[in-house]
């Protein structure tokens, strides 16, 4: 999809975002504010965790994501017994005596890690690599996946016999920790209406594999002045307790605050957020619009915010 100017690309991707938008309402009711971000961390090269009860559609929202994205999908289910070579795969003798690598779930556009906290950290972990560096390591021997790559692992934050809370590295590598709620009653109504009759809608793909890495290196070059990188900056330098510049319900409330992914993140986050709404540059506006799940999963509480029961929401649209 070659453009004359970045002008013309940014207005085929907010017109290809309303698209995408249309094509996903088919299927789901409600949750705009959940689709735009899935969808804003698509364009940004960012992984997701969608967190929230059972029966808000997280795996059809993705799958259905998915549809709409002429991309590769694997799901796969987290559970207690699920190994690291289950998800990657594994070397295995064939009929010649010679090891060959069989590839896991892993090598997919995009993959969906189901209930990712039912799995131990050993098998968690399997996900680092692959997050970071795009690419897998097994026996010693580095393989690469396919572009573009996306985790989106879906939580529940009820039940918690019988789970393994993400280590803080594996967090820290979502670009968005996304909360769903309950539908709205008009939303429940229409929801209930779609899926308790026999009408299947049909889902057009929308995007190429080709189209989402070029607007994804579009997103890269949108130009940003520097007091909105500043402000970004600045925000994440007030979650630090302790420090310089940080914000005194920060040193009351906080462990640990945000590390500098979280800056990087805020700023593309920024990029593609205005780019969606029409805008060839972002503002403070856009910044603030993606600030609250860019950093609910990078601050840690301490005892007294939690004693006081203190949610890391409020604390920081305090800070904003």
């Amino acid at each position: 999809m070659p453009f004359a100017s970045d002008k013309e690309a940014a207005d085929a991707l907010a017109r290809s975002y309303q698209k995408l938008r249309q094509e996903i309402g088919k299927v789901i009711i409600g949750q705009d504010d959940v689709v735009e971000l899935v969808l804003t961390a698509v364009f940004s090269q960012g992984h997701c965790l969608l967190v929230g009860v059972p029966g808000l559609a997280k795996t059809l929202l993705i799958q259905t994501i998915a549809d709409s994205l002429d991309l590769s999908f694997n799901r796969v289910q987290f559970t207690p017994d699920l190994m690291p070579s289950d998800i990657v795969g594994s070397e295995t003798l064939n009929q010649q005596r010679d090891f060959h690598f069989v590839p896991g779930p892993i090598f997919a556009n995009i993959v969906l890690a189901d209930e990712i906290n039912r799995t131990p950290p050993k098998t968690q972990a399997a996900l680092l690599e692959s997050m970071q560096e795009y690419a897998v390591t097994v026996a010693g021997k580095r393989y690469p996946l396919q572009r573009p790559f996306f985790v989106l692992a879906t939580q529940n934050p009820i039940e918690q016999e019988g789970t393994y809370p993400l280590p803080e590295a594996q967090l820290d590598r979502f670009m968005f920790n996304i909360e769903l709620g309950y539908p709205s009653y008009e939303a429940e109504l229409q929801i209930v209406k779609n899926t308790t009759s026999d009408h299947k809608p049909t889902v057009s793909k929308i995007l190429h594999a080709d189209d989402i890495q070029a607007f994804q290196q579009l997103v890269r070059r949108v130009p940003v002045a520097d007091n909105v990188v500043e402000y970004a900056v600045g925000l994440v330098h007030k979650t630090r307790p302790n420090t310089d510049r940080a914000a005194a319900r920060a040193s009351q409330l906080l462990e640990w605050g945000a590390g500098p992914r979280a800056s990087q993140h805020l700023i593309v986050g920024a990029k593609c957020h205005a780019l969606i709404h029409g805008k060839y540059s972002p503002d403070i506006e856009d910044v603030k619009a993606v600030a609250l799940p860019i950093l609910r999963h990078r601050l840690v509480r301490n005892f007294k915010a939690e004693a006081e029961g203190i949610t890391v929401d409020q604390i920081v649209k305090e800070l904003l």
